[in-house]
């Protein structure tokens, strides 16, 4: 590392005032500052001092994630063999399903980040501010959002178009309401709605090759149209309880694995990062939600347990990873509470009362990042009353 940060001393003269390269400073100063932490610091203002900056808080999310990345690539690879009828047991061919999973989630995760960062550095390059660290977590997010089957023009279209008008439009990192890998998804899903739903997306390759009976349904589509007793009934897939929380089921490239999914969540809340608080209230508000629909029997997952609701589809996915962004959730204490559970309560209607649209949770969080600011205006607003009727009172 000392080498890289001679070199880097070498040539910063040119990117320097003054320099040839002056005009393109902002874009060297980003690739510095993710290598090395900044030695610049804040003379105006009140700041909260700690010892670490916006690149490592995001970076701690990307590690986070990887639990998630790589066990979606072993999925897709392992969902590839069990349709053309090899391997099909777990424990087999472990590096072939991971070279196949990569060769097609790999060329995903290159696209989004290079097509967002692309965007980003040419803005920062024009304005000449420095490049927003946000999309290093967003560049990883969008991809296991999708399908392995996505194309690669469509996922570079979705990332241009959350950027742009989902980020930059609104300032930038730190200023933008609506979560930027959702509406990347949401994009693709109402631009190009059989790329991303349905049954034959889930799963890579050629569906000629796959064996008879072989379907890539996903639990919760085949949960959607036969409920709990079809679950227990796919000929060639294992939807059972175990299967679910492993994540060995067609879905999303990072969505399936309960475990996976978890790890990410104690990384980030012992490194303070997420807030464990929303994650809580999602789970509360759904798990209650889905209770209710149960005990009165309008569900459309005839049979389905409240239990169920939650390892299935995207759900605790997006609790940890798409509730709790710092910038489109609440900030106080209790809107953190009220957020969450909101997002419960609406995600959990949307899946259970649409029938076109069993997957809500991203609308959800989307509708909730939109009112964020309100809950905390009225939390903030009701401390300050509470506080000068107790001076009055004094």
């Amino acid at each position: 590392m000392k080498f890289i940060e001679d070199q880097l001393h070498k040539v910063k003269p040119l990117f320097e005032e003054g320099g040839k390269l002056h005009k393109f400073y902002w874009g060297f100063e980003a690739f510095e500052t993710f290598l090395f932490v900044s030695d610049r610091t804040a003379d105006t203002g009140v700041h909260i001092k700690d010892g670490i900056d916006l690149k490592r808080t995001m970076f701690t999310v990307v590690i986070a994630l990887i639990p998630s990345l790589l066990f979606g690539m072993w999925n897709v690879g392992h969902q590839h063999f069990l349709a053309i009828g090899e391997m099909t047991a777990l424990a087999d061919g472990f590096m072939d399903k991971m070279i196949y999973g990569a060769i097609k989630v790999l060329p995903i995760v290159v696209v989004a980040y290079g097509t967002g960062l692309g965007i980003e550095f040419m803005i920062a390059i024009v304005r000449g501010h420095p490049v927003n660290e946000g999309f290093l977590v967003s560049g990883m997010l969008i991809p296991l959002l999708m399908p392995p089957t996505i194309p690669l023009w469509m996922v570079a279209l979705a990332t241009a178009f959350a950027v742009v008008l989902g980020k930059e439009a609104f300032g930038g990192t730190g200023m933008n309401i609506l979560n930027v890998a959702l509406l990347a998804r949401v994009f693709i899903f109402f631009a190009y709605p059989t790329y991303i739903s349905g049954d034959v997306v889930w799963v890579a390759g050629e569906a000629a090759n796959f064996v008879d009976g072989f379907s890539g349904a996903t639990p919760l589509g085949v949960a959607y149209l036969g409920g709990a007793e079809a679950l227990a009934n796919v000929a060639v897939h294992d939807y059972s309880m175990w299967s679910l929380i492993l994540g060995t089921v067609p879905g999303s490239i990072g969505e399936s694995s309960v475990i996976a999914i978890g790890i990410g969540a104690l990384i980030l809340i012992a490194t303070g990062i997420g807030s464990w608080r929303i994650m809580l209230s999602v789970v509360i508000g759904a798990f209650l939600t889905a209770s209710v629909f149960s005990w009165a029997g309008i569900s459309y997952f005839v049979g389905v347990t409240p239990f169920m609701h939650m390892i299935m589809g995207s759900m605790l996915f997006a609790t940890v990873f798409m509730a709790t962004d710092p910038v489109t959730a609440t900030q106080t204490t209790q809107g953190k509470w009220i957020y969450g559970f909101l997002i419960g309560v609406f995600g959990m209607i949307i899946r259970a009362l649409n029938p076109a649209y069993p997957e809500g949770w991203m609308l959800a969080i989307l509708l909730m990042n939109v009112f964020a600011p309100t809950i905390d205006h009225f939390i903030v607003q009701s401390n300050i009353k509470r506080r000068l009727s107790r001076a009055a009172a004094l």
